[in-house]
């Protein structure tokens, strides 16, 4: 065969497999139907996932919401959830009780309730209770999916 020929016929078979694969529809999953029942969500204890520096709820994830997703993190005096870390996705920490040392890029602050921290897309951030009891706050975050 001619080097033109097997080119031709090459290109050709990329270009139907191409087709086929284009034409192929993902699987999708059903949206959730939203209502007044499931869209209130009310903290529960006993809905709580344990964790290793104390607990965390998920008031909305990326299985119900459409972008963002909100969740509860309680942790431990003295404790973290994680290291610092990053990831494309932005955050949002709301303090409701207790002291959070707070990391981001290679600075630290401690702060108090009613505070909201911003960690910006591919920031290196962390989270740690500085106190002596309980830190509770919110985590807000896009589901990037």
């Amino acid at each position: 065969m001619k080097p033109l020929t097997i080119l031709k016929t090459t290109l050709s078979f990329l270009f139907f497999q191409q087709i086929t694969f284009a034409q192929e529809t993902k699987k999708e999953t059903a949206s959730p139907q939203y209502t007044i029942e499931n869209c209130v969500n009310h903290f529960e204890l006993d809905k709580a996932t344990k964790t290793k520096v104390g607990y965390q709820y998920w008031f909305g994830d990326k299985n119900f919401t459409q972008e963002n997703t909100l969740k509860m993190s309680i942790v431990e005096p003295g404790k973290s959830t994680h290291a610092p870390h990053h990831h494309p996705e932005e955050e949002f920490f709301y303090i409701l009780e207790g002291s959070a040392s707070f990391f981001l890029d290679g600075k630290t602050v401690v702060v108090g309730p009613n505070t909201s921290l911003y960690c910006p897309p591919n920031a290196e951030h962390g989270i740690s209770n500085a106190g002596n009891t309980n830190l509770k706050y919110l985590v807000i975050k896009k589901d990037l999916r």
